[in-house]
C-alpha cells in the first residue's frame, strides 16, 4: 500500500488512537492511515465518514466491529469488514451496553466517557436498516468480511454471507491482536493492493502432501514457510482431485482452513493434471510421479537439497522474490 491512503473505522467506545491504528502504521509505514474519532450518534458518524471519503478518496477502508457496520455503507470503495457489528442496536441490547461507558482509547477532544440511552440504541437499530442498500455486482466484488472463529461478541457471518460472497473465518477473537492482523488481515490487504496495481506476484504451487505428515498434521516449519512466502509470492495449495471420494476434498479444505487459514481462501486447487498449472514454482514431494510434468521450476521436497521447509525458506530468501 505504498503511497496509498487507508481509512480505518474504529469500533464502539474506541478512537482513532487505538492500538490497531498504531499497528497498521508500523506495518505499512509508506501508507497514510486516516483514523478519525467517530461521534457517538450514528447519523453524525456516517455523515463524517462520507465527508472524509469524499475529501480523501481512500484506496482501502478497513472497519472493525461497529466500524465494520459503517464501512459496509461506504459504497464505491474497496473495503474490509472485520467482525462487523451489522446489527449494532441488537448487540448493544444483548450485551447490556446502556448506561455510562468509558472510552477505551484517548480521543482528540479529551472526552473520557459517554452515556448510552435507550434513544441512542434506537438510533443504532435504525441506521443498521440501511446496511446492504444498493448493492450491485461491483460492490460485492469490492467487499471482504473477516470473522473470528472465537468471537463471542458479534456473529454476523451468516447475515453478511447472504449479501457478499467473500466471507472468511480467521483464527481470532472479537478484538484484533498482532497475530490475527499479521496472519489474517494483512494477506487480504495485499490481495487488494495487488489487484489495484494489476500486479502479479510470482506463483508458487505447494503440493498438499508436502505440507502434511503421515498423521495429517503440518510438517515442521511449513506454516512458518507459508507465512514467509506469502509476503512475496502468490501461493496456491495443490491437491489431487479424487473422482470417487469427495470427502477427501473436504478434508483438504478443512485442513487448509485450520492450519493455513485466511491465505488459503480461494487458493486451493484440485487437479490430477499438473502440466496444466501455469506458474513459476512447484514444491512437491521428491517421489511424486506427476510433478515432473510441471512446466515451471520444480522444488523436490524431501530431496537431499530440500530436506526440510527451512531449506526451502533459505532457497527463496536467496531468490529475493524472483
Amino acid at each position: 500500500m505504498a503511497g496509498k491512503k487507508i481509512l480505518y473505522v474504529h469500533g464502539f467506545a474506541s478512537s482513532g488512537q487505538s492500538g490497531t491504528v498504531s499497528r497498521m502504521r508500523t506495518v505499512m509505514p509508506q501508507a497514510t492511515v486516516i483514523a478519525p474519532d467517530l461521534p457517538i450518534h450514528p447519523q453524525e458518524a456516517i455523515s463524517l465518514l462520507r465527508q472524509v471519503c469524499q475529501t480523501e478518496q481512500p484506496d482501502l477502508i478497513i472497519g472493525t466491529s461497529m466500524g465494520g457496520m459503517y464501512t459496509e455503507m461506504l459504497r464505491g470503495f474497496d473495503r474490509i469488514l472485520i467482525n462487523p457489528a451489522l446489527e449494532m442496536g441488537e448487540t448493544m441490547v444483548s450485551h447490556n451496553m446502556t448506561g455510562t461507558q468509558q472510552f477505551q482509547n484517548p480521543r482528540l477532544d479529551g472526552v473520557q466517557q459517554f452515556i448510552v440511552t435507550k434513544a441512542l440504541v434506537k438510533e443504532y437499530k435504525e441506521i443498521t436498516t440501511h446496511c446492504f442498500e444498493g448493492i450491485d455486482d461491483d460492490e460485492r466484488r469490492r467487499v471482504t468480511g473477516l470473522f473470528g472463529d472465537e468471537d463471542t461478541t458479534v456473529d454476523t457471518y451468516g447475515l453478511f454471507s447472504q449479501h457478499y460472497p467473500n466471507a472468511i473465518h480467521f483464527h481470532g477473537e472479537h478484538r484484533m491482536d498482532d497475530r490475527s492482523f499479521m496472519h489474517s488481515v494483512l494477506p487480504v490487504i495485499r490481495w487488494y493492493d495487488d489487484r489495484q496495481e494489476h500486479h502479479q506476484r510470482p506463483v508458487v504451487f505447494v503440493a498438499y502432501e508436502a505440507l502434511t505428515d503421515s498423521w495429517g498434521k503440518p510438517r515442521s516449519s511449513c506454516q512458518k514457510a507459508f507465512r514467509w512466502l506469502i509476503e512475496q509470492y502468490d501461493l496456491y495449495i495443490v491437491a489431487p482431485a479424487p473422482s470417487n471420494n469427495p470427502q477427501q476434498m473436504s478434508q483438504v479444505m478443512t485442513w487448509a482452513e485450520q492450519y493455513i487459514n485466511v491465505p488459503a481462501y480461494n487458493h486451493v486447487i484440485f487437479t490430477n493434471q499438473q502440466h496444466l498449472l501455469v506458474g513459476d514454482y512447484l514444491i512437491a514431494p521428491d517421489n511424486e510421479p506427476d510433478s515432473n510434468a510441471f512446466l515451471g521450476t520444480r522444488i523436490p521436497f524431501g530431496s537431499d537439497t530440500f530436506k526440510t521447509w527451512e531449506d526451502i525458506i533459505t532457497f527463496f530468501e536467496r531468490l529475493g522474490g524472483q
